[in-house]
């Protein structure tokens, strides 16, 4: 088998102020830069990415021959711009034209790409890629949990494989996944029937942690239909600062025939709308989780979730609503990460370490509401930003955070440090702080800007974990989003 491999991923919010453009998908973030040919083999070892389960898999098997085109995703964001799209776009085709005869495609994508100019960006991609291969050539696509799937993508893709776990734990199993059931398509020569169902409500990204039901269940569940390579289910959550008609959760079922396709479909569809009222979407303020968590004593810490200001989802994880209220407080042993602030991090680097610095920290997006916190620091250490993964999600990956510095709020009585970043990053790991010399497991209370991706490395060592609805630019108030383009009758 020739099968022929790309990735072009990125998580769109609809309501983020920067845009994506290609020295974003160049970057290497927490994951590698823009990969190239047989860089994409070798730039994604090891790592858990769908594309290298892909890989991993196809490796195992003599009878495949991959030839790697390009791979390349950027950190959340605003929407791409066009040119950005049509740029990677059309390398993919190129690559595609180039490859001689094809037995397969598969596309590590993620499911919430938004341009300039177009709502389903991972539709158009298959739609270009059909336009010029036609159904000579079946393709398997794999998606994250928060994909907001829509027709077009279920009817050019013969299979679509999505993450069962948030935290994802499981992107490279879901690449594997994805190349059984190419594979299986491929020796079948057709492709399975498929069924999509949409349901007609948006569940909050903070509520759809699989580690707690009803989400764990619902995936759980999937294994009912997991019967062959091309005879599976797939739940996608949604992301919901994306904003288009394709919203929300919904449910691709792939089966013999389209009759079994249908009833497996809508028996998925019927267990996620008995779990409607089962989510759990309750958000502390920051005043109260901040008094909750100084009332909690213990030698574990308390971990509070900025949960708005995940730049994960877009966010510009530079709100200082809960680091205010940690200082109004009192609060002592208290860190927080990881906040983007490169005007606050160059001052640090300028004083250097033990200097006292008086600055505005973070609140620079213009958003709304968004206010720097006046303060003198002391800058207690700095870094270059490098820091290597510890953590199963992104084990074998290297942030680069940029230049580095941990400030404490130079206050009577207060003790609280803050991990100051050059560059966006979602704090999912304990290695964004040991990486500079700090002790998390010994602190009083840690605050992370993320949604759940947290909770695989920082629950363990909790004694509580608690959210907030402090202000940030990825609403998981469903009320408070300006939706403007979801289709007639989802209810929030």
């Amino acid at each position: 088998m020739r099968i022929a491999v790309a990735g072009f991923q990125h998580e769109t919010n609809s309501f983020a102020p920067s845009y994506a453009n290609l020295a974003a998908f160049e970057m290497a973030d927490s994951w590698p830069g823009l990969l190239c040919g047989e860089e994409v083999l070798e730039g994604t070892r090891g790592m858990n990415l769908p594309m290298a389960g892909f890989i991993e898999a196809a490796s195992r098997d003599r009878g495949t021959n991959l030839l790697p085109l390009l791979w390349c995703a950027a950190e959340p964001s605003g929407p791409v711009t066009d040119n950005t799209f049509d740029e990677i776009s059309n390398r993919i085709l190129e690559g595609l034209m180039k490859s001689g005869p094809l037995d397969g495609v598969y596309l590590d994508l993620h499911g919430a790409m938004i341009t300039e100019s177009l709502l389903d960006g991972e539709g158009e991609l298959l739609s270009r890629v059909r336009h010029r291969f036609g159904n000579h050539i079946f393709i398997a696509i794999s998606l994250d949990l928060h994909a907001n799937v829509s027709p077009t993508m279920v009817r050019l893709a013969d299979a679509i494989c999505v993450f069962r776990s948030y935290p994802h734990l499981d992107m490279a199993k879901t690449g594997a996944r994805a190349y059984a059931a190419l594979k299986s398509i491929i020796d079948a020569g057709a492709p399975p029937a498929r069924a999509f169902r949409q349901a007609p409500f948006l569940i909050p990204l903070h509520a759809q942690h699989t580690g707690s039901d009803p989400a764990a269940s619902l995936y759980a569940g999937l294994v009912d239909f997991d019967r062959a390579p091309n005879s599976f289910a797939e739940i996608a959550m949604g992301f919901t600062a994306g904003d288009t008609p394709d919203t929300g959760i919904s449910i691709v079922a792939h089966a013999a025939t389209s009759d079994v396709a249908d009833q497996i479909a809508d028996e998925v569809l019927g267990r996620v709308l008995a779990a409607e009222d089962r989510f759990d979407t309750e958000l502390l303020s920051a005043e109260a989780a901040v008094a909750m968590a100084i009332s909690m004593t213990g030698e574990r810490p308390v971990i509070i979730a900025d949960v708005q200001d995940n730049p994960g989802a877009g966010a510009t994880s530079d709100t200082t609503g809960i680091l205010k209220a940690l200082v109004r407080a009192g609060a002592s042993g208290a860190i927080v990460g990881l906040l983007q602030d490169p005007e606050a991090a160059k001052a640090a680097h300028d004083a250097g370490i033990g200097g006292m610095i008086e600055i505005a920290l973070g609140g620079k997006s213009g958003l709304p509401g968004q206010e720097p916190f006046y303060s003198r620091f002391v800058v207690e250490k700095l870094g270059d930003g490098r820091c290597v993964y510890s953590g199963e999600m992104y084990g074998g990956g290297t942030a680069m955070l940029g230049p580095t510095a941990v400030l404490r709020v130079h206050e009577k009585d207060v003790g609280v440090q803050v991990v100051v970043t050059s560059f966006r990053n979602q704090c999912l790991d304990l290695a964004h702080f040991t990486h500079i010399g700090l002790a998390p497991k010994q602190a009083k209370i840690i605050v992370v800007k993320s949604t759940a991706h947290f909770r695989a490395e920082f629950e363990p060592i909790a004694h509580s974990v608690l959210l907030t609805a402090s202000p940030g630019a990825f609403l998981c108030c469903l009320n408070d989003i300006p939706f403007e383009r979801l289709r007639t009758g989802v209810r929030l």
